[in-house]
């Protein structure tokens, strides 16, 4: 699967890793309804393919993203109440399918993260950004709010700093952005792609459903009371993958004292 667009650039390697690139760099890779609605199209297509297990999210030039185009900004000033709805819903849409891509999700991040680039960076499992890159909620300077990305940047960096910086639009460096829990791990520039490869073989050592299992597994329990059927559904969980073929054969591996399958 290779498919090169104008915009928005898909590789994928014999690895399984493939890599969604944003290649807009004049614009500062903004994006608009055409860009969103083929972010959803290739978010689709990834979680639905089994030979996929580790996605990419990368951009072209000096910025991540600028966010929101300009000129699609000016364009949805003009619209009906009903026409904005459909249209953020068009983005909610986009940003809900990369949140809950069954695969492993890694956001590089080299430059400037603006608006709703924020909330990309929010929806991947893995966030690897330079020193040079910078963040910001830059809504309510127009006179918005971050709505459709809220839900993913409040459960990335919290509440606390949630409630500052939506309402004050400051621009937070990266060092911030690993304090605030937005940034995982930070490189120097030009060693940015070897750190987000590093990671990339830290993950292929691992099995590949057990990873999917492991992530739906994350976002199922988070903020669950520990109750009876957590504890029945939980203990179901670690029961079946036992049984499972790559279970079986990470244990068996494990106890032969070899190299499992999937690292051979």
């Amino acid at each position: 699967m290779n498919t090169h667009d104008e915009k928005v650039i898909l590789e994928v390697n014999e690895q399984g890793v493939a890599t969604v690139t944003l290649n807009n760099p004049e614009k500062h890779n903004a994006f608009d309804d055409i860009i969103i609605e083929q972010l959803t199209n290739i978010f689709n297509k990834i979680s639905k393919s089994d030979d996929i297990s580790i996605m990419i999210l990368a951009s072209n030039g000096k910025s991540f993203s600028a966010g929101a185009d300009l000129a699609w900004m000016k364009r949805m000033a003009s619209y009906s109440y009903e026409d904005n709805l459909k249209d953020a819903n068009a983005l909610a849409e986009m940003l809900k399918l990369l949140n809950f891509m069954p695969q492993t999700t890694i956001a590089k991040i080299q430059g400037a993260a603006f608006g709703g680039a924020v909330g990309l960076a929010s929806c991947c499992d893995i966030v690897i950004a330079s020193t040079k890159a910078s963040f910001c909620l830059s809504e309510v300077k127009l006179g918005l709010i971050p709505a459709t990305i809220s839900p993913y940047v409040v459960d990335a960096i919290g509440l606390k700093a949630s409630r500052r910086y939506f309402q004050t639009a400051e621009r937070f460096f990266v060092d911030k952005a690993q304090l605030l829990g937005l940034v995982d791990e930070v490189s120097e520039p030009e060693n940015l792609t070897d750190e987000v490869n590093s990671m990339i073989s830290k993950l292929l050592a691992n099995g590949s459903q057990a990873r999917r299992q492991a992530k739906k597994l994350s976002q199922d329990v988070a903020f669950q009371s520990i109750n009876e059927n957590l504890l029945k559904d939980t203990s179901e969980r670690i029961a079946a993958i036992r049984v499972s073929s790559e279970g079986q054969e990470g244990l068996s591996a494990f106890f032969e004292k070899r190299t499992p399958s999937w690292q051979t």
